[in-house]
């Protein structure tokens, strides 16, 4: 966890390859060569007459440091990160069918049971989101997924129902802070004209996540070599499924701990030119290796809109430095919705609500719906009573669920590689809409078919086709906001998500026995609605940031 540091300190770490002060050659080697990094080539950019560098704005400082190496790690270290949160989230449905049995859940029971995630990231999403665009991104990335990784293990060992939910509540709250922070945090190392396309390709990590997910529960849920006592608690397999689930997001928060820096981006909006150039030259370094070229030497325009009036507060009452701290939390809700940027925010929330209302309150319920449609039929043809506390169905557990499951998992590679190869032609709103309108007609047809594997196929378009969705939504987002609100709107509309999922997830829970297609049908039209109201969102293609 990221350590106390006053507002002038120099917040990038140095103990390994991108915060490193002095690292020696063939630190990092590649198939491309060696990394060398000379800081000596600093220093050279000032002329004889020791006149003062240019000063250009971020996007031109991008642009200085082009674009390589650097750019392929973050990917790689930011979209672990979001897998951890896809395995984070996912993992709860998986252990629905046999954890139903162990705690004796009823149907309402297990829609809390997945709701109570969704629960802790609204609590998250707003809160974290602020906090990075006051603190800094990288600092709440290591704290937020920390959190998630330590009480989803934590989850795991617990021995009654309501301590599950609570420690499931609190893991989300982690989670909501590292989803939309990874995003805000990723994009502002980006070039404009790549920006669209390496979003797509962070957000397909979110594929992985949910293949990595079903996989691990596929081999370990099934297993009765999984199965021993621990002491008083009965630590069936589905246990120590979720105990592996939590490790992608302790290694992520070791991660950015040890080896990223802090946004330029950020670091400039907060006035802290020198540490913001400090990144742009690791960046170049990285990306500039065995071209012989020297870092430029110039200034930055930074705009310094924090640190003010802090040590006024220190005087205050704290009744009113309470005051000050609500009322400075909640304006920038009210940039949100006021002037320009009404329309949008607005057209955002509905759509942020439609989209986690359908998918996580279908997904959440996939391998439980599988469970049933091993009966025969459709997964809602055949239930004609509530099911049982003591269902004996759960043991032993039917491998093809998982299986199936999987397969759901894999069908979201297409849409992956369709979002990557058109984001930056097509343009992310012509993506979101036209992507929730076919995934509101796929959650259609599954409600009409009637066999198991017509269901399955349906899952798979659905599938597939919802996550060029929330690829899309990853970018519109995220190029909507000015730095200052980017990270608190995209932690305001995925709180606002979170409602959704709580909601989907409840609704499930109390009609999934008995009028099944209530729930599948609202999916459907809420999908619908969200598509056509997307059509109300600027063209953000390419854009700059601001």
């Amino acid at each position: 966890m990221a350590r106390h540091m006053r507002s002038g300190d120099v917040e990038l770490r140095r103990p390994l390859l991108l915060t490193g002060d002095h690292l020696e050659p063939n630190e990092l080697d590649s198939d491309e060569g060696e990394i060398i990094f000379d800081r000596s080539s600093s220093n050279n950019g000032h002329e004889a007459g020791g006149s003062a560098p240019r000063r250009i704005s971020y996007e031109e400082a991008m642009e200085e440091t082009g674009f390589g190496l650097f750019h392929w790690l973050l990917l790689v270290i930011c979209g672990w990160a979001n897998a951890s949160d896809a395995v984070e989230i996912l993992c709860v449905s998986f252990l629905l069918p046999t954890a139903r049995c162990d705690l004796l859940l009823s149907s309402s029971d297990m829609g809390l049971l997945t709701a109570s995630i969704f629960l802790g990231m609204m609590v998250g999403g707003y809160v974290w989101g602020y906090l990075a665009d006051q603190r800094g991104r990288r600092r709440v990335l290591v704290v937020s997924l920390t959190v998630n990784g330590v009480f989803g293990v934590l989850s795991s060992l617990s021995p009654w129902f309501w301590l599950l939910l609570l420690l499931r509540f609190i893991s989300g709250i982690g989670v909501g802070g590292s989803i939309p922070v990874v995003f805000s945090y990723f994009s502002e190392f980006m070039p404009r004209r790549r920006r669209g396309t390496m979003i797509s390709a962070l957000a397909t990590f979110w594929m992985a996540g949910n293949i990595l997910a079903a996989g691990l529960a596929w081999l370990v849920i099934p297993r009765t070599w999984a199965h021993f006592s621990l002491g008083t608690l009965d630590f069936q397999s589905w246990r120590l499924f979720v105990a592996l689930c939590s490790l992608p997001g302790l290694t992520s928060a070791l991660l950015f701990r040890l080896l990223m820096p802090e946004s330029p981006k950020f670091l400039m909006e907060a006035d802290r030119e020198k540490e913001a150039i400090h990144v742009f030259r690791l960046m170049f370094e990285l990306n500039m290796r065995g071209k012989g070229k020297s870092f430029p030497e110039f200034g930055l325009c930074t705009n310094s809109k924090q640190k003010r009036d802090m040590e006024d507060k220190l005087w205050a009452s704290r009744r009113e430095q309470l005051a000050s701290i609500l009322k400075k939390g909640l304006a920038p809700i009210k940039q949100m919705f006021h002037d320009s940027l009404k329309t949008r925010s607005f057209a955002l929330l509905i759509i942020f609500y439609c989209i986690s209302f359908g998918y996580y309150g279908l997904w959440m319920w996939f391998p439980e719906l599988f469970s049933r449609i091993e009966e025969g039929g459709s997964p809602c043809g055949n239930v004609s009573v509530p099911y049982s506390l003591h269902n004996n169905s759960c043991y032993p557990v039917k491998t093809a669920v998982y299986k199936e499951g999987f397969a759901i998992a894999v069908s979201n590679l297409p849409g992956n590689i369709f979002t990557i190869l058109m984001m930056d032609r097509v343009g992310g709103k012509s993506l979101l809409s036209g992507s929730l309108v076919v995934s509101s007609l796929s959650v259609f047809l599954i409600y009409m078919v009637q066999t198991k594997t017509q269901s399955l196929i349906l899952s798979c378009v659905f599938s597939c086709v919802s996550v060029i969705t929330w690829n899309a939504l990853d970018v519109v987002g995220t190029e909507l906001y000015p730095t200052q609100l980017r990270s608190t709107a995209l932690g305001f509309f995925t709180g606002m998500g979170r409602v959704a999922a709580i909601m989907g997830n409840i609704v499930f829970g109390k009609l999934v026995d008995t009028n099944c297609a209530v729930p599948v049908l609202l999916v459907s039209a809420l999908l619908l609605t969200g598509g056509l109201v997307a059509l109300l969102l600027p063209q953000t293609r390419q854009t700059e940031l601001t």
